[in-house]
C-alpha cells in the first residue's frame, strides 16, 4: 500500500493512515474517508465528514513553520495568513493573534503567555522515543528532559518557538491495558 494513501478495507470503517513508515488502523465514523482532502494540494478541505486540524496561535507564523519543518519533518501547504503544514497523518494550522472577529466576538487569539500553564499541547506518538529524541534534538528541538519510562508509556516533552508543549510519546505499558 502507498503510504499516502488512505485504504478502505471490505466497506467497513476500518481505514489505514500512514503513519510514519508504518500504518496505523483506526476506526472513523464521522467519515468514511476523512482523508478526502484536496489531492493536488494537500489542504485539510473534506467533501465529506471531517477531518481534524490543530490551530497553533504564534508570534512569528515563518519562525513557526520553519520550526516544524525543519525539525518535525512537515511538508509546507500553505507559506502563511495561515501557515497549513501536513505533519504525518495530521495538519497544523499556524497563525498570529488577534482580536475578536465576528464570528468569536468576544475572544482573543494569543500565544501562550507564560511556559508554566498547559491549556493545550500537541502528543505526537512515535515507535520510538529514544531514536526521535536524538534525531529531533541535533535537528534543534530543545527537550525539557530525556524520555522518562512512566510504565504505561516512555515520553518526553519540547516546546515549540512560541513555548507550546509538545508531548513526544511511545506506547509500551498501556497496550497491555487494552
Amino acid at each position: 500500500m502507498d503510504a499516502s494513501c488512505l485504504a478502505k478495507k471490505r466497506g467497513g470503517s476500518r481505514v489505514g493512515i500512514p503513519f510514519g513508515k508504518g500504518l496505523i488502523r483506526k476506526s472513523m465514523s464521522p467519515s468514511p474517508n476523512p482523508r478526502n482532502v484536496d489531492v493536488k494540494k494537500g489542504f485539510p478541505a473534506p467533501s465529506e465528514g471531517f477531518v481534524l486540524t490543530h490551530l497553533l496561535i504564534v508570534t512569528d507564523q515563518a519562525r513557526s513553520r520553519e520550526f516544524y519543518r525543519k525539525v518535525l519533518g512537515a511538508e509546507v501547504i500553505r507559506e502563511r495568513d495561515p501557515v497549513v503544514l501536513r505533519l504525518s497523518n495530521s495538519w497544523l494550522i499556524i497563525n498570529t493573534g488577534g482580536g475578536p472577529t465576528d464570528d468569536k466576538p468576544n475572544v482573543i487569539a494569543a500565544p501562550p503567555q507564560t511556559s508554566h500553564v498547559l491549556t493545550s499541547a500537541l502528543n505526537i506518538r512515535v515507535a520510538d522515543v529514544n531514536a526521535v529524541y536524538r534525531e529531533w534534538k541535533a535537528g534543534g528541538a530543545e527537550f525539557l528532559t530525556e524520555p522518562k519510562d512512566h510504565g504505561s508509556e516512555i515520553r518526553c516533552y519540547m516546546r515549540d518557538p512560541d513555548g507550546h508543549l509538545i508531548e513526544v510519546g511511545q506506547s509500551t505499558g498501556i497496550l497491555t491495558q487494552l
